[in-house]
Order: C-alpha cells, then sequence, then structure tokens
C-alpha cells in the first residue's frame, strides 16, 4: 500500500481539474471522446457531476475563479428546476454536488432553499403501495410509473440530508422505506444485484426485473453493483441500521471476489470475448469511495483495515492503468462506459469517474466527501 502515490495522484488532479475550469467554465460536461468533454443540456442527470469537482477543487485551494464558476452551475441549474418536468430520480445526482456542497461550504441561504426543493422533488416520486421511488418518467422510458433503479439509492442522501436540515422525518422515512425495498428486491443471494425491477404501480406487487444498461435482466452491471455498495454505506450512515452495513459489506466483496488482476472490471461482470473489450473504470471509483464510507463504519478493526485496503486497492490500480494527469486531454480517468447496449461512450473518460476518483482521493487525505 503506497498512500503517498495516492497523495501525488490527489495533488495532481487537483491542479489539472484547475486547469480544466478555465476551458471548460460553467457548462455540463458528460464524457470525454477524443480526450475533451462534451456538453450536454443542464437537466441531463449528470448536471452535478461537474460541480461536484469544483467544490472539491474549490475546498482544496478557495480559488475565487472556481467559486465563480461553481455559481453560475447552480444558476443555470435553476432553469430545469422551474421547468420541472424533465427532472426525475437523478435529482440527488443533481443538486447534492451544487447547491447543498454549497450550502455545506459557506451556509448560503439560496443554496439550501435549492437543495430543499430538488428533495420535495424526489420525496414526490415515492410510490407507497410499492415503497419505491419511481425511477425516469414516460418521455424517458414508456410505461415507467412502476420502475425503480439501483442508482437511485445514491440519490437518497439528498432526502437525508433534507431530513436533518429542517427537522422533519418524513424524507428520511421515505428514503430509508426504498433502501429496504431495494434490499429486499434487488439483492440477490450472492450479493450481486439487479440494474431494474417492476412493481405494479398500483398495488405495488414486485413484476420482475427489467433489462437495463447491462448486458442481461440476471448479469451484474459493474456500475450497478458500485451504486450499491456505496448507497447501502450511505443508509448505515445516516440511520445506523446495520443490516445496510452487511448488504454494503456483501455487494462489496463480491465485487472484490471478481475483478481481474488489473483491477479495472468490464462494463458487465458477465462480459465475454464478444464484447469484454469495454470496461468501466466510473464502476471502480465509485466502488473505491463507497469502500471508504464503509471502512469508516465498521467498528472491528480487522474489518475497517479490510475495506480501507480495498479502496486503496482500487484506487492505485486505476491511477497505475488509467490515469492521465497531462494538460493535453481533460478526463483524469480514461476507459469509462456509459451505456454499452446503446453503444454510447465506450471507453472514455466520464466525468462521474473522474468525480468519484478525486472524491474517493480526498476521503484518503483526510476531506469529506459530497455525497
Amino acid at each position: 500500500m503506497n498512500l503517498d502515490v495516492l497523495k501525488d495522484a490527489y495533488e495532481q488532479a487537483i491542479r489539472k481539474e484547475l486547469i480544466n475550469s478555465k476551458a471548460i467554465g460553467a457548462a455540463f460536461p458528460h464524457a470525454a471522446p477524443g480526450g475533451q468533454y462534451n456538453r450536454e443540456a443542464p437537466q441531463f442527470w449528470t448536471g452535478g457531476f461537474w460541480g461536484g469537482i469544483l467544490w472539491l477543487v474549490y475546498r482544496k485551494t478557495r480559488d475565487p475563479e472556481v467559486y465563480k464558476i461553481l455559481c453560475d452551475i447552480e444558476e443555470q441549474l435553476d432553469g430545469p428546476m422551474e421547468a420541472f418536468v424533465d427532472l426525475h430520480h437523478d435529482v440527488g445526482f443533481m443538486w447534492m454536488p451544487t447547491a447543498v456542497a454549497h450550502y455545506h461550504c459557506d451556509g448560503n441561504e439560496q443554496a439550501r432553499v435549492r437543495g430543499l426543493k430538488a428533495a420535495n422533488l424526489l420525496a414526490g416520486r415515492f410510490n407507497l403501495a410499492g415503497h419505491f421511488l419511481r425511477a425516469w418518467n414516460d418521455g424517458e422510458w414508456e410505461d415507467s410509473q412502476g420502475l425503480a433503479i439501483i442508482d437511485c439509492l445514491m440519490n437518497l442522501s439528498l432526502l437525508y440530508w433534507a431530513s436533518g436540515e429542517i427537522n422533519d422525518p418524513r424524507f428520511c422515512q421515505i428514503a430509508l422505506a426504498h433502501a429496504e425495498t431495494v434490499l429486499e428486491n434487488f439483492v440477490r443471494k450472492d450479493g450481486t444485484v439487479c440494474h431494474i425491477v417492476r412493481f405494479d404501480p398500483v398495488t405495488g406487487k414486485r413484476l420482475g426485473v427489467v433489462g437495463g444498461q447491462g448486458k442481461a435482466p440476471d448479469s451484474v452491471w459493474a456500475r450497478g453493483q458500485s451504486w450499491a455498495i456505496y448507497g447501502f454505506a450511505l443508509t448505515c450512515r445516516e440511520t445506523g441500521e446495520r443490516k445496510f452495513l452487511d448488504a454494503a459489506k456483501k455487494t462489496a466483496d463480491w465485487y472484490m471476489d471478481h475483478l481481474p488482476e488489473n483491477g479495472i472490471p468490464c462494463w458487465d461482470f458477465m462480459a465475454d470475448s464478444t464484447d469484454d473489450y469495454a470496461k468501466d473504470t466510473s464502476s471502480a471509483c465509485c466502488a473505491a469511495s463507497g469502500m471508504i464510507e464503509i471502512s469508516n463504519l465498521c467498528t472491528d478493526p480487522g474489518e475497517k483495515e479490510r475495506y480501507y485496503s480495498m479502496a486503496v486497492s482500487l484506487l492505485e490500480k486505476l491511477t497505475e492503468n488509467c490515469s492521465d494527469f497531462s494538460g493535453q486531454t481533460q478526463g483524469l480517468i480514461d476507459y469509462g462506459t456509459v451505456h454499452f447496449p446503446r453503444k454510447r461512450f465506450i471507453n472514455q473518460p466520464i466525468i462521474y469517474g473522474d468525480f468519484f476518483y478525486l472524491e474517493a482521493l480526498t476521503k484518503l487525505q483526510g476531506g469529506q466527501g459530497i455525497f
């Protein structure tokens, strides 16, 4: 375990993102084919991750130009919030790394209100009969009223924050109910998770698993497994219920046991010789950040060290095999895959891969994460 290498990676990543801040500015990058980040509309689900990266940078540097960019990003996100209809379950990914991070940093009241509005929007997607937060809208996925997805486990942090912020248990109750539904309906006996489960939106009855971004409904989509690792750890951290820590450890153990020697997962753990060329480092970056959370929650010293070492091992391999700290490209971590079934951005830097990589490195330096 060479923590000096990761400390150096952290310093280089901060310097690179300062350079990127001048080139990218107040925009909403997603993927970097050819090394340069594209631009998405503010309402796209990844709209918060560039802001999240810049908040991690600002905490370290207090650069006033970065702060100006962050305020501009946050103001641009007011448009989707006001328009409302294009927003869905991923509002946690959009406003936790932007408005809530801003509020945590300097107590900005307008940022607090933005975060609370986003939390109310997410809570409003709760299906009482099925105890789940609805994924997407019909514009993204036809007949989506009964769909729930593993990704949403990460968005629950917005509800936990809102519950504590205004001393109202309703938000936490909704988040906990959804987490329990995921634990009961998404996690298989071996510790793997599915991507999408369909429920009857009227009765709440589980109807079955739906194919999503993985290879098949019964496969193991790599990023989905990482959402579970980190998401279950977050729910344990916020509620104290140890069954979620057990779930986080179980999903993390399976993940590490099935990684290749270089630590870089394929887009789906069931990939074969026809499609295993597509990797997904964003999954490994997210898993590493989640494993640090698991380590922090463990009370047994041996377990604490074990999950910390797992995170460090992943970050070392990502740094050795996939990092780029040059000024010639904008991505920090290469070989991410957005959506293999739709052939979208395969083996490219992805903004959320870069975010979780920097977040994990920040935690190793004693800093706070975003989620």
